[in-house]
Order: structure tokens, then sequence, then C-alpha cells
């Protein structure tokens, strides 16, 4: 099979899921790029988590309360739903539209938030900002529930533009005013959520999102340039179709799938990357009527996300280092003991799932790397790529062995350890370095069942020694 597909299939099940064996790669590429994409793109044509199966082995995953096992049950997706792309988009709207457990106080409302996002967050842009503005997590998250006609809570409003919609400007200019904050906070009273039972002695009820039309500011308003006794429906009918909107969500998109951008705080002043494929997905989304699927659609088609130049040009989240190389090592694929340990590390790196540290989100690109949180990705990493007992680094030895009959030289061997790892490109001076090191063990040999073994020990080794590059931080 023609290594420039395997290396484009690799790229594409990275950035539209989390990664995928050696094997699901090579299948994947044979059916086709084009094909894979549609897949992606529509997952209603898939199955899913055998959610039967899953809540008899775990029974607490069924009505989850405790913030542990909804991270918990959210991890194993990442590693096992069939519906990748709906898996990455669920985590794609958690770091956008953060709520936290450190004030919800709610795993079971938190597992709810991102059962939403997996479920609408390919669909319609307007419908999601609906359903997040109904959210009772996030009505008690940003305060709207203390937002009252007589007296206005102004923190969803203000984080429904700056945050989650427009963003405070574009080309050097500011999209809103401090009086559009206002009153788009005004047509947001009477949004609130409808009084849950006391969690003692019986535990906490399901909240539920409640309008309360006596406790709604009905007065006129008025909101990016049109007065009206807007309400927030009417609020978001004219986020939605704000030119703001589109870039701010496209300049999302190509941050999240395609290159890690400058911080967001900076869109206003600093122009994206790619003016051109921010314009191209900018069109699909009025083209469309607000429809995040084509946005998707024609960013995974284009040239700009194909392009060899964006390959490994992104940090990779915690998230996506801890599933991805479960995927790629073939470990938790089953249901089994341990997943819960599993599920704890994206908080080690600095991702504590379900918990951002601030309604901004997390810092992504390299923001991800410190002294602290590098040590943990590496030595996650290396444990597991170097555990050749392991399915998924079991088969890379196997096709290691059967890449050639004859024994490996030292430069032959790290090159199929890094084409099996990515395909993985390396600085020069790396690739020295790892080829040094092989050539202390001198030519990996594999005809006896000595020669087997140590070829074994060594592959492990040097998958551990790739796991420590800088480039393996990247996606």
């Amino acid at each position: 099979m023609d290594n420039q597909d395997i290396a484009l299939m690799a790229h594409l099940l990275r950035r539209a899921g989390f990664g995928a064996s050696r094997d699901e790669i090579e299948a994947k590429a044979a059916q086709g790029y084009q094909a894979t994409v549609e897949e992606l793109l529509n997952p209603e044509g898939q199955p899913g988590v055998e959610e039967d199966l899953l809540m008899r082995y775990q029974p607490a995953y069924n009505e989850p309360a405790a913030i542990e096992t909804n991270v918990q049950q959210w991890v194993y997706y990442m590693i096992n739903n069939p519906r990748q792309l709906q898996e990455k988009m669920a985590l794609f709207w958690h770091m956008i539209f953060c709520a936290g457990h450190s004030k919800i106080d709610s795993g079971q409302e938190m597992g709810v938030m991102i059962r939403m996002f997996r479920e609408h967050g390919m669909g319609n842009f307007k419908e999601l900002l609906k359903r997040l503005s109904t959210s009772p997590g996030m009505v008690y998250y940003l305060d709207n529930s203390e937002s009252h006609k007589t007296a206005v809570n102004e923190n969803y409003g203000r984080e429904l533009l700056e945050l989650f919609s427009m963003g405070v400007g574009k080309d050097d200019a500011f999209n809103y005013s401090e009086d559009d904050v206002k009153a788009c906070a005004r047509a947001f009273t009477g949004w609130n959520i409808a009084p849950a039972f006391p969690p003692f002695p019986y535990g906490r009820s399901p909240w539920e999102f409640r309008f309360d039309p006596t406790d709604h500011d009905d007065s006129e308003k008025s909101f990016l340039g049109n007065v009206g006794h807007w309400n927030g429906d009417d609020v978001l009918d004219m986020l939605a179709s704000q030119p703001a909107t589109a870039r701010f969500v496209a300049r999302h998109l190509y941050n999240f799938f395609v290159a890690d951008e400058v911080p967001v705080p900076s869109w206003r002043l600093v122009p994206p990357k790619d003016t051109k494929a921010i314009a191209d997905m900018e069109k699909a989304y009025f083209d469309s009527h607000y429809d995040i699927r084509a946005m998707l659609k024609v960013l995974f088609n284009s040239s700009f996300f194909k392009s060899e130049a964006v390959r490994y040009a992104k940090v990779k989240s915690p998230a996506e280092m801890v599933a991805g190389l479960m995927r790629m090592v073939g470990e938790h694929r089953e249901i089994k003991p341990g997943i819960f340990e599993i599920s704890q590390e994206p908080k080690y790196m600095g991702m504590d799932l379900m918990n951002p540290p601030t309604v901004e989100g997390w810092h992504t690109g390299h923001e991800w790397i410190d002294s602290g949180t590098l040590v943990e990705r590496i030595n996650f990493a290396a444990q597991h790529l170097g555990n050749t007992q392991l399915p998924g680094v079991k088969s890379m030895v196997d096709r290691l062995m059967a890449s050639r009959s004859a024994p490996l030289s030292p430069e032959q061997f790290v090159d199929g350890c890094l084409d099996l790892v990515g395909p993985l490109d390396v600085a020069a001076e790396t690739h020295r370095e790892l080829v040094n090191h092989a050539q202390r063990g001198g030519e990996a040999k594999h005809r006896t069942a000595a020669e087997k073994t140590d070829f074994t020990r060594r592959a492990g080794e040097m998958f551990q020694m790739i796991a420590a590059t800088a480039e393996f931080q990247f996606a």
C-alpha cells in the first residue's frame, strides 16, 4: 500500500478521532479517504458503543453520579466509540462551551452536558447554542439562575458573546459593545432551572430547565443595532447570523483540527494563519444555514487539511495523548478493571476533564507542555509503548519482523519503528541519536527464538525512546 496513503489516513484518524492502530489505518486507507471522511461525518450509519454490555460490567455508568465515574465513562468512550469524530466533537465543544464540576458539583449534570455535545455537536450551530442556553448545568455555572428582571446578572450574556459565539472582535474591530452585553443578559432573564429535590437523604434529582415568563424582562432592547422586545431565542437568531460568529467557529475548527493558532484573546488583532481556509469554512457555514457538519466536510476534504505542512503541527491535548495511546497499543479496548486509573491521567498532564480551570477553558498548543506535564506525558507513553505484551505493541513488533526476512540494519530498524508509531518524522539530530542507540545492538535479527526475544525487547525499548522525542508530543 502506498506510504502516502497511509500517512494521510493516519493524519485524518489522529485529527478526526483519537488515532488508530496500524491495522485500522491500513483498513481505512484501503477503504479510501473520501469514503472514510463520509463515514466519520455520518456516525449514525455505524454502531456506537455497546452500552448494554458496558452497563452490565460497569453498573455505575447507568445514571453515574460521581464526577470520577463520569470522567471514567467518557475516557472509555474516547478509546472505544467507533463513531470517533462524534466523540472528538464532544471534546471540541467541551473545550469551548466550558463549564466545570468545581462549581456545578454534579457529576451527573456534567455527563449530561458531554452527551449533549456528543449527540448534537455536528448539527446546527444555532440549535446547539439553544441547547447550551437551556442546559441546567450552564444556567447554574454562569449564574443565569441568579439573573432576574429586577436584578440582572450579566455573566451568561457576556460569555455567550465573548466565548461562545462571536468572540471579542475580528480584523482589529470589536464585535459588540458593553450595551450589547447588558441587552443580551436582559433577554435571557427568566431562563432558569427548576428547583431540585434536596440531595439528602436520597441523593440529587436530575436538573431541569425552566422558563419563568414572570421573571423575564420583556421591555424594548437594542442588540447589535436591532431594536425590539427581544428574548433569548431572538438573541440566538441574531448571533447565529453574524459574520463574526462564522469567523469565530471557523477559527476554532481550524485551531482544533488543523494547526495550533494563537490564543483566542489575540484573535481580534491577529489574523488567521490561513485566511482562505477560514473563508471557505465561513462560506460553508452560511450556505448550509449554520451547519457544523458542512464546515467539517469542507475542512477534511480541503488541500489545507491534507497538506504535509500541517501534519504534526498540533500539540496533543492530554485527552488526545491518553486516548490515542490506548488505541495504538490496544489497551482497554475491552471492558476490564483499570480504566479509572487511565481516566485520571489527563488530569496529571494538566487537563482535568469536566472541570476546566475557568469558563475560558484550557490554554492549548505549546502551553500544554511544561517541565511537570512533559514528564507525565513521556512516562505514560513509554510505559505503554514499551509493554510488548499489549496487543497493539505486539502487532507492531510482528510487523517489523515481517517487513524483512533478513536482519534489519540499525537504520532500517529505527525507520521501521518510526513508521509504525506514526508514520512519524523526527529531526535529523534525533534520528541520528536513535540510530546510534540501535547500533549498539547491531543488526536486528529474528530467525531463532532467542533472536526474536531480543528483537522484541529492542523494539519495545526503541518505542520508548520515540515516546520521549519532541515529535511524539504532536498530532
